[in-house]
């Protein structure tokens, strides 16, 4: 009991009231942000106004400001599965045929990804090494076991928090800017727990802002995004609304959804129409994860009975939303891609962002794509015939 009473549960400025959420900004950057579930005029003009961007780019570069084909690229979570997606793009780029995309998304560990991919091939280096060489030391620190009962979490976060500082420095900011000048868009998802709310944020904005805490905000961004509930700490973001301040508490994009492209309410397909850009549209949707029924024998145990059932969750909750992306893309005419961990990979994971795991998934994937990555056009159990197609 003197233990007990000795500690306290950490402490939080008041939630955003129910009815004042939507109006909610982070001060000194409004318009940063979105909110996955509602239809967005600033989502549908930020959008649009990116094309404008485009084109004067096209045109300063000598051409006619016509629009050539675009392509999106959303990266799903997956924690150290994240490791496949990152050898495939670096792999995408030895066979000399990876786009430069409009688009980019990141959840979780991908929210990790998607800023190198964003950038593009000059950067694999780095996300080569953070995928090769990064262990559970440079992730996290184990908390005692009454931080289940006393803290927010069961580990410490401060190792990520620096390895996100490390990459995600003034200079990678700039770059960003730099891209989002040109009409290119690069997106992170993180969950409000408190309002049980995907946020989609845009980075490309909050870089371009020019407000000296832009750097900090994108790398707690980042680090939210990649928060698993529990097991990580959340980020807590000051924001206002109705003339007070307030605070939300962010944790893993993929409590909200494992991937994501763009709300379905943002009718993509209408809304280009209207405003008359006529563009061939392709989406390459990663997800790190393999999307077979794998077996395993269950210990009577409640820990283990939790864990197996999470595991299953997640996955399940990853196949739902590739059908969403794959409905949406169907609807609104853009051409459905899908790349995911072969089956045939069933190398045990020893501990949490285990440097061997990593390090052979990342292989796979570089091989694949090196290769020529034959891309899967339809998510599983839609196909018309036969098992889960094979990469």
């Amino acid at each position: 009991m003197l233990l007990l009473s000795a500690c306290s549960t950490p402490v939080r400025q008041a939630a955003v009231p129910k009815e004042l959420q939507i109006e909610a900004e982070v001060p000194g950057m409004p318009g940063v942000r979105y909110f996955a579930r509602e239809h967005s005029a600033l989502l549908l003009h930020d959008a649009f106004e990116s094309i404008q961007r485009e084109k004067a780019q096209l045109k300063s570069a000598g051409g006619h400001g016509q629009l050539p084909p675009t392509q999106f690229l959303a990266i799903s979570g997956g924690g150290e599965d994240g490791a496949f997606g990152a050898g495939l793009l670096l792999g995408w780029t030895a066979s000399g045929a990876r786009p430069e995309f409009k688009l980019v998304t990141g959840v979780s560990t991908g929210a990790l990804t998607a800023p190198f991919a964003f950038l593009g091939p000059r950067y694999d280096d780095k996300l080569r090494w953070i995928y090769t060489e990064v262990t559970s030391k440079d992730i996290l620190e184990r908390r005692w076991l009454l931080a289940a009962l006393l803290d927010d979490a069961l580990s410490d976060t401060t190792p990520l928090k620096r390895l996100v500082q490390k990459f995600m420095n003034a200079e990678m900011m700039q770059d960003i800017a730099a891209e989002n000048a040109k009409g290119r868009l690069l997106l992170i998802g993180t969950t409000n727990l408190d309002g049980r709310r995907g946020v989609i944020w845009n980075i490309g904005k909050i870089a371009a802002s020019g407000h000296p805490r832009a750097l900090n905000l994108i790398q707690d961004i980042l680090v939210a995004s990649a928060a698993i509930p529990g097991v990580f700490p959340p980020i807590m973001f000051d924001v206002e609304a109705g003339g007070r301040r307030y605070q939300e508490m962010h944790v893993d994009g993929g409590a909200s959804a494992q991937v994501f492209a763009y709300p379905p309410l943002f009718g993509l397909g209408d809304e280009a129409k209207a405003r008359g850009v006529v563009r061939g549209r392709r989406i390459y949707v990663i997800r790190n994860a393999r999307l077979d029924a794998d077996w395993e024998q269950v210990d009577r145990r409640a820990l283990s009975i939790a864990g197996r059932s999470i595991a299953a969750l997640i996955q399940n909750q990853g196949v739902g939303d590739l059908y969403r992306i794959y409905v949406t893309s169907r609807r609104d005419k853009v051409d459905f891609n899908l790349a995911f961990i072969p089956a045939t990979f069933k190398t045990p994971l020893k501990e949490p962002f285990d440097k061997a795991y990593m390090n052979e998934l990342f292989k796979i994937g570089y091989d694949l794509g090196a290769r020529g990555y034959r891309w899967i056009k339809v998510p599983p159990g839609l196909e018309t015939s036969g098992p889960v197609a094979e990469p």
